[in-house]
């Protein structure tokens, strides 16, 4: 894009960090942004020099976006809204406007990507049902082969069946499982209708990115090796 014809509005406020696109497009709508004091429109651009305001408060453009991963403890929860006391966004304490890629439930720890750039949010959603997410599970019986096979093969949730999945026994009552969909708390639904019950649920893995060692409620920025194999895999998925 030729930098004299501007940003689009939705971009401008995505890249300064306030939300996705998609949801700067419904700010827009409802009439919240202003550009040089007159009510901004779906297809404005944002010149150099100009001011943009969110119900009065300035939008900023950032020179470079933010992506951290944080090994979310039990009891945080992935909003944005300050109206809930445990949601991530202060529990992390950024100096940046973030915000958090996907869910991960109240009651599950583990990873999860958190970024001030919306659009790379729109390409991971985009791209749920192809990239592969890694969790470790402890359940309150002796895991069974026939639970292993049904759980590999597909379990009726939500008036669906889920896709075939890999899954892997670790212990008397404990087992690996990779996912390619996310569905509503998928993976507990599928325990409960198979009568299991979860204890604990850790995500350590979405696509090329592995919680490693990273300590119980602390976060770091992603590696220029991850963003680079990160944007690889995205850019693949879109081109199937």
């Amino acid at each position: 894009m030729e930098e004299n014809k501007g940003i689009r509005l939705n971009k401008y406020i995505s890249d300064a960090g306030h939300c996705s696109r998609r949801e700067a497009d419904r700010w827009i709508e409802e009439g919240r942004v202003y550009i040089d004091g007159r009510k901004g429109s779906l297809g404005d651009r944002v010149l150099p020099g100009m001011k943009v305001t969110i119900q009065g408060e300035r939008v900023k453009a950032q020179s470079k976006n933010v992506y951290i991963v944080l090994n979310k403890p039990v009891g945080i929860v992935c909003t944005t809204d300050k109206r809930e006391p445990m949601n991530v966004v202060d529990f992390v304490d950024h100096d940046r406007r973030i915000y958090p890629i996907g869910r991960l439930d109240k009651d599950s720890e583990g990873l999860l990507l958190m970024t001030s750039d919306g659009d790379i949010v729109n390409r991971i959603l985009r791209a749920a049902g192809k990239h592969e997410k890694e969790y470790q599970v402890t359940v309150d019986k002796p895991i069974t082969t026939e639970f292993l096979q049904k759980m590999a093969s597909g379990v009726k949730i939500l008036g669906t069946t889920t896709l075939p999945c890999q899954i892997k026994k670790t212990g008397e009552k404990a087992f690996t499982i990779i996912l390619t969909q996310g569905l509503n708390r998928q993976i507990r639904r599928m325990c409960e209708t198979l009568g299991y019950r979860v204890k604990t649920l850790k995500r350590v893995r979405i696509m090329n990115i592995h919680l490693g060692n990273l300590k119980l409620g602390q976060w770091r920025n992603l590696t220029p090796f991850e963003m680079k194999e990160l944007m690889r895999r995205l850019d693949n998925r879109e081109e199937e």
